[in-house]
């Protein structure tokens, strides 16, 4: 027995079922190991080594062993050499996504990534180097290395349109919106998704990939201040993605309820949530909204920042929901600001602030970046530390009628004096 330890096993259906009735993973990973190296390439030989690699991929992310599946790629390039382009672009893909499933491995992955993207290169197979290669841009563009994702988007897409493989154009598309999305370009992040529409439409697209197209959707006109919209985009993607059993639902689902928040349908979020594919999701990031539309029909900063303390991972973490917030956060200030400010002509910013239960600071700044922005007409007195607030100055009708009036008189001698220069001339 020790002798047949060290040789290989045949590549045959019955090694495979040894390997599968082991008695732990690390034997069954043995002994996969070992019929991998079974010299034989007959076709049964081959079709059987293609389960085992399918089954040792699966042990090895069971045991969270990354580094191991980096290696078993480079140990399968000979094997290869011996089956078709597809069926090595099927496994290369699938052992990449074997390593994403393991949790801290960014890095190895997008070093895994560039490797094979080396070995794709030195061997012409186009096909799966382009494919690995938006791969390494969706990794970058998670890592935050967005220039390098940038530039190695920009030469694929010419690249992929050249070919005119849609649904990979389709992926890389919907990438480049998200990269500019990332970068503050919204013009080009929305030219980015309506080139993915584009492709789309010319194709079948699978149910995750028109989801993903629909939250992108979302997500811009949300950006755009179009909550009516993009609730409607993240219903659909959260149908999609619900139905898959996606992780991506409960991100869509969060979406649909801010987009409720912003439009001042706070009300709305429990039906939402109490629908019988909201209750599937109850969990931290349901609660996370939840508590912030109770703020927001409360008109309460207090209970507000107690939702953003109790909910920081879900909330504040979230760079969509945050952005939102942050501005939604605003507009409640202001609004309490104003409501209780309207009493007073002249009031100490120390008892404003005491009445909103917020920090002086925060309260003196807040009002005089609203005075900078006209929503009352006041000053602030620092040495006293008050607030003065204006009484509003009518303007009288007359005055701009007096300046269009004298605009419009303006024009005509102009005109006059346009002519009479060409008569002269």
């Amino acid at each position: 027995m020790s002798a047949m330890q060290s040789s290989y096993l045949p590549a045959t259906t019955e090694s495979i079922a040894m390997a599968q009735e082991a008695k732990d993973a690390s034997e069954s990973i043995l002994i996969l190991y070992r019929v991998l190296e079974d010299p034989s390439s007959s076709s049964d030989a081959v079709r059987t080594k293609e389960v085992a690699i399918t089954n040792l991929t699966n042990y090895l992310t069971k045991e969270n062993r990354a580094e191991e599946l980096r290696n078993l790629l480079t140990q399968l390039r000979p094997f290869f050499a011996l089956i078709p382009k597809a069926k090595t672009a099927k496994i290369v893909r699938g052992i990449i996504d074997a390593v994403s499933k393991i949790p801290g491995t960014s890095d190895l992955q997008v070093s895994l990534c560039k490797e094979m993207v080396e070995w794709t290169r030195a061997e012409k197979r186009t096909f799966l180097r382009q494919r690995v290669e938006a791969r390494l841009a969706a990794l970058l563009l998670e890592s935050q290395e967005y220039t390098e994702a940038l530039t190695l988007l920009s030469g694929l897409i010419k690249e992929v349109r050249r070919l005119d493989d849609k649904l990979l154009l389709v992926d890389i598309d919907l990438l480049e919106s998200k990269l500019h999305f990332s970068l503050r370009n919204l013009p080009k992040a929305k030219a980015s998704l309506t080139a993915a529409r584009t492709a789309a439409n010319a194709i079948y697209v699978p149910p995750a990939q028109q989801g993903t197209i629909d939250l992108q959707s979302g997500i811009l006109h949300a950006e755009e201040k179009d909550y009516k919209t993009a609730y409607s985009y993240f219903f659909e993607a959260f149908e999609g993605f619900n139905a898959l059993d996606d992780p991506k639902a409960i991100f869509c689902l969060k979406y649909m309820l801010l987009c409720k928040i912003m439009v001042n349908q706070a009300d709305d979020v429990a039906g939402v949530i109490s629908s019988k594919a909201g209750l599937k999701y109850v969990g931290p990031d349901v609660d996370a909204m939840k508590a912030v539309a109770d703020a927001y029909s409360k008109r309460s900063l207090k209970y507000f920042e107690t939702a953003l303390g109790d909910y920081k991972a879900q909330l504040e973490e979230d760079p969509i929901v945050h952005r939102h917030l942050s501005s939604l956060y605003d507009t409640l200030l202001e609004q309490n600001l104003c409501r209780l400010i309207e009493a007073y002509s002249r009031v100490d910013i120390a008892h404003v602030a005491e009445m909103i239960e917020l920090p002086i600071e925060h309260v003196e700044k807040k009002l005089s970046q609203m005075i900078l922005d006209k929503k009352f007409a006041g000053t602030l007195d620092q040495g006293a530390g008050c607030l003065i607030i204006f009484e509003d100055a009518k303007t009288e009708a007359i005055f701009p009628a007096t300046l269009e009036t004298i605009s419009n008189v303006g024009k005509v001698v102009e005109s006059l004096y346009m002519r009479s220069a060409k008569i002269m001339a």
